[in-house]
């Protein structure tokens, strides 16, 4: 019998330490600079392997959560993350989903006015200076300069969503963008004049966005926001070509910074060739290529290379085969390695318990209401039975696993209502928002809800179902936002 180590079983206890890791390091209150250990006594203290160890500091070290430092006074310091490769690899994985432009408006519908009435209300003299500036940078450009629209357009909403000072509606804006920005990669002007017009339409709403957030007017900034989204939207829709999607534009190659860090340039390694799996139409099962041809495609070192592939496989992007016929295969990207690379980024940044309730609402509301126009279709019809639990018995006798469950079928409720509305953007973002209150809740050992409180969530569950039903769309929205504020306490 061989007693070779099963590589699949390592990765995953690697995954398992990394969680562990990166637990220890928010339960220390994530102080920078701090060392959790030499590589021994960490090995001692997690009980595993070197070899065991070194794949989980290289998770870690993916999600910038600690880097290990090596030589005397070394050990795996804490360190400040970078959402990077967390947007990174949800662009990816949304790309796989065949996320459309109708997702991406209807999301940026939902959250760039409430950034930007955050921002209104939030506001200050250095929040003034920055749009400012980027404005002025905006009136430089002169016809004739290469049209600045994607780098412009990034860093004015990037830098408005910051003035929300809410970290989560900032790191789902920079995604949103990031899907913006391949869009707008594909789409081209039938002349020079419209492209400089285009560019002319966009500084003119910027200036009216800017001078709406100074006066501190969130009512008239979220109008205006509302109207330059859809505006940036209808021209996408005018512009692209027929048929395409981000997933399948022919990206040009790009070449990798050889001076690079090695950890970093695996990164970027990985970034690439997640792009060009989703460039060639994501061919679940292909060998996208052999170990040889990947290292002459990329021109990368093996052990770079072999790095990179490690993310893609945590990812669950492509996973690399050994022997005859093998390769790296591409696979059926999960959601659950991006979900908790961005929730363990939000924890560092510690949102406040409104700013995760404020998003969560915004995004909830919505759901409801695509769930009530598309109420009639049988799949949704179906789905919405599932939701109603005719075997709940509000008389039976309190236990602790009865309101455990109870507790989970909350939090499937409502995910179950994000699935049925259809938009695969604000579904992962409400999953991931749900992530963070199930490590809020794991992390602090909050008490358990009481069973009146159970039977009034399940009263509300079948209200908001009755609702939806009659197709009652204000009702729905009311009862909704109603079982939000209610079961506030259950969440946060």
């Amino acid at each position: 019998m061989s007693t070779a180590p099963d590589p699949a079983r390592s990765d995953k206890r690697a995954s398992q330490i990394a969680r562990s890791i990166e637990a220890d390091i928010v339960r220390r209150g994530w102080t920078v600079g701090e060392s959790l250990g030499s590589e021994h006594a960490l090995q001692q203290r997690y009980g595993v392997s070197r070899s065991v160890l070194r794949e989980a500091v290289r998770l870690v070290e993916h999600h910038q959560v600690a880097l290990m430092r090596r030589g005397p006074n070394g050990g795996l310091l804490i360190c400040e993350p970078d959402a990077g490769p967390a947007t990174r690899a949800v662009v990816i994985y949304l790309e796989y989903l065949g996320t459309t432009i109708e997702d991406l408006l209807n999301a940026r519908l939902v959250l760039e006015p409430l950034a930007t009435s955050l921002a209104a209300e939030r506001i200050d003299e250095a929040g003034i200076d920055r749009l400012r500036a980027i404005l002025r940078a905006e009136e430089r450009w002169k016809p004739g300069l290469p049209a600045p629209r994607d780098e412009f357009h990034d860093e004015f909403h990037m830098a408005l969503a910051e003035r929300s000072k809410n970290p989560v509606l900032q790191l789902f804006i920079d995604i949103l963008m990031r899907l913006t920005r391949r869009y707008a990669r594909e789409s081209r002007t039938d002349s020079a004049t419209e492209a400089i017009e285009a560019i002319d339409q966009m500084h003119t709403d910027h200036a009216e966005l800017v001078a709406a957030v100074t006066a501190g007017d969130a009512a008239r900034a979220k109008t205006l926001s509302e109207r330059h989204v859809e505006a940036v939207t209808a021209w996408l829709q005018r512009h692209r070509a027929a048929g395409t999607s981000p997933a399948r534009e022919q990206r040009r190659a790009r070449r990798l910074d050889a001076e690079a860090p090695r950890g970093k340039l695996a990164e970027v390694l990985a970034t690439a060739i997640g792009d060009d799996i989703a460039a060639s139409g994501w061919q679940v099962g292909s060998v996208f290529g052999t170990e040889t041809a990947l290292l002459e495609r990329y021109r990368v070192s093996r052990a770079v290379l072999r790095e990179a592939v490690r993310l893609l496989e945590y990812h669950t992007v492509a996973h690399m085969r050994r022997g005859p016929g093998g390769g790296l295969v591409v696979t059926k990207p999960q959601a659950q390695a991006s979900i908790d690379t961005i929730a363990l980024y939000l924890q560092y940044r510690r949102p406040s318990r409104e700013d995760l309730r404020c998003v969560r609402d915004a995004i909830e509301i919505d759901n409801v209401a695509k769930v009530v126009k598309r109420r009639t279709e049988a799949e949704v019809a179906a789905f919405l039975n599932t939701l109603r639990r005719p075997d709940f018995d509000e008389n039976a006798q309190e236990t602790a696993d009865g309101v455990r469950e109870a507790t989970l079928e909350e939090f499937r409720f409502h995910v179950g209502l994000a699935q049925l509305a259809g938009n695969s953007l604000l579904d992962l973002f409400l999953r991931i928002i749900v992530e963070l209150f199930r490590r809020h809740w794991s992390s602090t050992g909050q008490a358990m809800p009481s069973w009146s409180d159970v039977v009034a969530v399940e009263h509300a569950h079948l209200r908001i179902l009755e609702a939806i039903g009659a197709g009652d769309d204000s009702l729905a929205r009311y009862r909704i936002r109603r079982h939000l504020d209610a079961a506030a306490s259950w969440w946060l």
